[in-house]
């Protein structure tokens, strides 16, 4: 399920450039931001932990889910080997988080598939790969001081499509959030509201076909832009005998830099 932290769409009308190319103000904050911020891709121990209990306490804040004793959010889709759970730290403390799936026929599990598979099997039997992020949350006491924080982690839905040569963006996403994916992913419904388990709210299907958009996306959103080695180091498995990175920094600044 995706974006249960609190999200709002309408500062997304001002993420255009002007006519003589400068950035709007919207964008300098992102990239502001993007300065404090490093990812981190969690895959045992206190990271974990961290990332359930801060869904919890975004979902909770938001009267997103009913209140639990173990205060942590977490379900089987976080145990698929399809699964990317990111912590998104500013200044050193995790404020964000978002799961990432890598949908194919091999590795279908998704909350895509669990909500719409009626839907989502067919394009998948027809050779179509997806990228299905989930679970976003962000730390609602930090939301007021850091408005722009769901872009830097949301930024990490269409480098997964580019990494994986997945041709489309999947977004399974409560109704009263749907305006918000039309705007920063140009995404498409491909459904009526649907019933999620373990969710108050009705949730809708939405598609981006990532590759189509991709000018789109940088011209408007030029933080969404990246380097290979930024993405291989965020979703590529280490190679025998490597590490994995502890954190990874963003390198949109760079790129813009360069520009």
């Amino acid at each position: 399920m995706d974006n249960q932290g609190a999200v709002s769409g309408g500062d997304t009308e001002k993420l255009s450039v002007s006519a003589s190319g400068r950035a709007s103000d919207f964008v300098r904050h992102v990239f502001a931001l993007l300065e404090k911020a490093e990812y981190r891709r969690c895959e045992s121990g206190e990271d974990l932990e961290d990332i359930y209990r801060l869904r919890y306490k975004a979902y909770r804040a938001n009267d997103m889910v009913p209140d639990t004793d173990n205060r942590r959010i977490h379900d089987e889709l976080d145990e698929t080997p399809n699964a990317y759970r990111f912590g998104i730290y500013i200044d050193g403390v995790l404020l964000s988080t978002l799961r990432v799936h890598h949908v194919t026929r091999i590795t279908p599990l998704s909350p895509s598939t669990k909500a719409f598979g009626d839907i989502v099997y067919p394009m998948l039997e027809a050779g179509d790969t997806f990228v299905c992020p989930s679970r976003f949350a962000s730390d609602p006491e930090w939301t007021r001081s850091y408005p722009h924080l769901a872009y830097v982690a949301m930024r990490l839905a269409p480098m997964a499509c580019f990494h994986f040569g997945a041709r489309y963006g999947l977004s399974t996403v409560r109704e009263d959030h749907a305006g918000f994916y039309r705007r920063i992913y140009y995404s498409e419904p491909l459904s009526e509201p649907r019933s999620y388990p373990g969710v108050f709210n009705r949730v809708v299907l939405y598609r981006t076909d990532a590759h189509q958009n991709q000018s789109r996306f940088f011209t408007r959103f030029p933080f969404f832009r990246s380097t290979e080695t930024e993405r291989r180091m965020l979703f590529a498995e280490p190679a025998p005998g490597e590490l994995a990175p502890l954190t990874v920094l963003p390198t949109a600044k760079f790129l813009a830099r360069a520009a």
